[in-house]
């Protein structure tokens, strides 16, 4: 831990046994390495956040968005899009770095070699593969060999396939995100749908857009929350979850479970959890709570008295 980190870490360590002692009873911190431990990670997670919203407002270099220098990086590419007004471009590569994700050993080497496409066909920004998706899929499958060697999908990704046409491959992928901006006109039509629908409530708006992404094949639970936290986090639209959405969690419902339970196979139905943790984040008050409890939850509960630092 930081020096500079020691007095957030004693206000969440009071805060927690705040909400333990006069709210709701929380076993699994009751030794001082578990509340500690948990603290630890819940600061991680802060830093993540933190990392992301530092990117989305610091000056980016037109570097991070051309795929043949060693630099690329989608993320910070999201941020020059969008500081030079290319604003669907913008939520493209979120939606790319989301897909694709950073693998430990070959970082965004996949994804790159996927987004810069060759001399005739490339780079695929948001006008092109809108104007050429069948011709994207060509130019996928003819240099397919060549582009699955050159890397891999990211942890969170790591069962998805890079087949242009296979019902689960980034083919289909992409084809259904295009369908479900284009169905509304594009992204910035879409976000504005969902942000007019419940005017000043970002947490609303966010739960209709995740119900909504569902139509987006490969994307299940971590994929659609990752994405759309994301875009909230680069402020391209007043959205943040104000659930951790538990159904089909694995890593952050067992730490919830042991959190309110005191133990990863605590019977506490994922319904209870999501008002449990709504009522935490309450307390907490964190910017971006859920997804700063969600992740810090997932790692907390692989080691629960032992600090672990995790990357990503």
């Amino acid at each position: 831990m930081r020096p500079s980190d020691l007095p957030l870490m004693k206000s969440l360590i009071q805060k927690l046994r705040d909400f333990d002692a006069n709210f709701i009873i929380l076993p699994g911190i009751q030794s001082a390495a578990s509340i500690n431990t948990l603290v630890l990670q819940i600061i991680d997670s802060i830093r993540r956040i933190k990392y992301v919203t530092t990117i989305a407002e610091k000056k980016c270099d037109h570097i991070y968005i051309d795929p043949n220098f060693l630099y690329f990086d989608p993320f910070r590419a999201a941020a020059w899009f969008k500081q030079n007004g290319y604003i669907e471009d913008s939520f493209w590569m979120i939606f790319l770095g989301t897909h694709f994700g950073k693998n430990k050993r070959s970082g965004w080497n996949l994804l790159k070699q996927v987004y810069k496409g060759d001399k005739r066909n490339g780079p695929w920004t948001w006008k092109s593969i809108n104007s050429d998706f069948d011709g994207f899929r060509r130019w996928l499958q003819a240099d397919y060999e060549r582009i699955k060697s050159s890397g891999s999908f990211g942890n969170h990704r790591k069962y998805q396939s890079l087949d242009p046409y296979s019902d689960t491959g980034t083919g289909n992928a992409i084809g259904s995100y295009l369908e479900w901006i284009k169905s509304e006109g594009g992204h910035s039509s879409l976000f504005s749908k969902a942000i007019k629908m419940f005017p000043g409530n970002p947490r609303a708006s966010f739960n209709f857009l995740y119900n909504s992404i569902d139509q987006v094949m490969t994307f299940g639970r971590t994929a659609k929350f990752d994405y759309l936290t994301m875009v909230g986090k680069f402020d391209l639209a007043a959205i943040q979850p104000g659930l951790t959405y538990m159904n089909g969690a694995t890593g952050p419902k067992r730490g919830a479970r042991l959190l309110f339970g005191g133990s990863v196979n605590s019977p506490i139905n994922e319904k209870e959890l999501n008002d449990l943790l709504s009522k935490l984040d309450t307390h907490l008050g964190l910017y971006f709570g859920m997804q700063v409890l969600e992740d810090s939850l997932c790692n907390w509960q692989k080691n629960p008295e032992h600090y672990i630092h995790f990357v990503g």
